[in-house]
């Protein structure tokens, strides 16, 4: 466990448990004297006042007699676990984890506690064996914007202080580079995994994440969101520009409403089918002839396999209506799907069907309809993807399949002066370095 150093302060983070023993000191100073105290104020203090308060606090903490320097103990609450028992796994006394939680109750829901809430408490451990720790103080977060902070004033009493930071809105250029994955690299500059599934789900008209993105190709978003004073980002609205790999979205909403996205030139991204029907997948067996892995001999591989785990969820690569869901031979449990112009897709070995999803039901391009699994003839859990043309076996890499709308007239020219604000953000917003953003919640 790691100790508290009054010389160290994160800046994009907010500081809970430095405020909760800085709140000593300063409440102490004024000379409050009531055993348990709830301030609801809204104090939003600097990272520079707050960390002078917080070496005051710490020198403070480290004059009293018989106990030694506070050190920080992150918990976490377990599955069936009280709050109470959770802090009394912070090494502190069980009469100081019962008042910590009874003062907490005035300001938080000590009740509901859902398993996997966290929180820091600040502990100084006694110079005698004979005596328990000392709980100074207990921060955690009650909801992205609102922090519940609890100390203890020079006079042993416990105070506890609800503080919310304002929240405000803009627009966010994201400028990076992929390092380890989209996710990760997109969520380090504000977005959110929600946002980002939007994003991957995209690219999955126009790209293979497995072939065609590497470590180190750039990326750009932007996006609206709410934002705190600390930059933690609260809630992201849908993607407003993103380009990978050289391909670019724009989002536009047409006449009739319906909101798309289309790439430079005014063509609706969202091909006829996707590339690929499973996210995260990476391919192990391609179209053509193959030997067989568990009957033995050569023959015709008529479709390209997905490896992905047990219940990876499985697109409909278009919109269509299914026509078939049900047990075929090796293929194990069989969903087939069929398309306009006559395009058919299938896919085998699943392991149970999405709900509500039967035979004569209308799909739509990237709904859930299945899930992987090994049944049939399968060494393990994976995808087997195939495409029909009217009637007959198609290779799904390289298809030529059909191409979306573009747009024309008033539409087009709405389009291009979207287009160009875009372009502007970009241009204004685009330079900016990844440390200036704050990583998501």
């Amino acid at each position: 466990m790691a100790e508290f150093d009054p010389r160290k302060f994160p800046i994009r983070r907010i500081p809970v448990v430095a405020l909760a023993v800085a709140g000593a000191a300063v409440f102490g100073i004024v000379g409050w004297q009531t055993a348990a105290r709830i301030d609801h104020g809204g104090a939003r203090l600097t990272p520079e006042a707050a960390a002078a308060l917080q070496h005051a606090a710490f020198t403070e903490a480290e004059a009293r007699d018989g106990y030694g320097r506070p050190r920080n103990v992150q918990v976490r609450v377990q599955r069936g676990e009280t709050l109470e028992r959770a802090v009394l796994r912070a090494g502190v006394a069980p009469e100081e984890a019962r008042e910590a939680v009874g003062v907490l109750g005035r300001a938080m829901d000590t009740v509901h506690i859902k398993a996997g809430m966290a929180f820091d408490a600040a502990v100084a451990g006694a110079d005698g064996q004979d005596r328990p720790a000392r709980l100074i103080g207990i921060s955690l977060r009650t909801s992205p914007v609102r922090a519940v902070t609890l100390s203890r004033t020079f006079d042993g009493a416990l105070r506890v202080r609800a503080m919310e930071e304002k929240v405000s809105d803009e627009t966010t250029v994201a400028d990076g580079k992929i390092e380890g994955s989209l996710y990760e690299s997109a969520q380090q500059l504000g977005a959110t995994p929600t946002l980002i599934a939007q994003v991957a789900k995209l690219f999955a008209h126009k790209l293979d994440f497995q072939r065609d993105i590497q470590p180190g190709d750039d990326f750009r978003l932007i996006f609206d969101r709410k934002v705190t004073e600390s930059g933690r980002t609260v809630e992201t609205g849908d993607v407003e520009y993103a380009e990978i790999h050289g391909v670019k979205f724009f989002r536009f909403e047409r006449d009739d409403g319906d909101v798309d996205y289309f790439d430079e030139m005014g063509r609706n991204i969202r091909g006829f089918l996707l590339r690929t029907p499973v996210d995260g997948a990476r391919i192990t067996s391609t179209f053509g002839r193959r030997k067989h892995p568990i009957l033995g001999y050569t023959r015709a591989h008529q479709g390209v396999d997905f490896g992905a785990g047990r219940g990876t969820p499985i697109l409909a690569a278009g919109d269509g209506v299914v026509t078939r869901a049900s047990r075929w031979g090796g293929y194990g449990n069989w969903l087939q799907i069929r398309h306009s112009g006559g395009w058919a897709t299938g896919y085998a070995h699943i392991s149970r069907y999405a709900k509500g999803v039967h035979p004569g039901v209308h799909v739509r391009q990237g709904q859930v309809v299945a899930y992987v699994g090994s049944t049939g003839l399968a060494t393990g859990p994976h995808l087997h993807y195939e495409v029909w043309r009217n009637g007959k076996r198609v290779n799904p890499i390289g298809a030529k399949v059909p191409q979306g709308t573009i747009l024309a007239g008033a539409e087009l020219k709405r389009f291009r002066i979207e287009k160009a604000r875009v372009e502007q953000l970009l241009a204004q917003g685009g330079d900016m370095k990844t440390s200036e953003y704050a990583a998501a919640d």
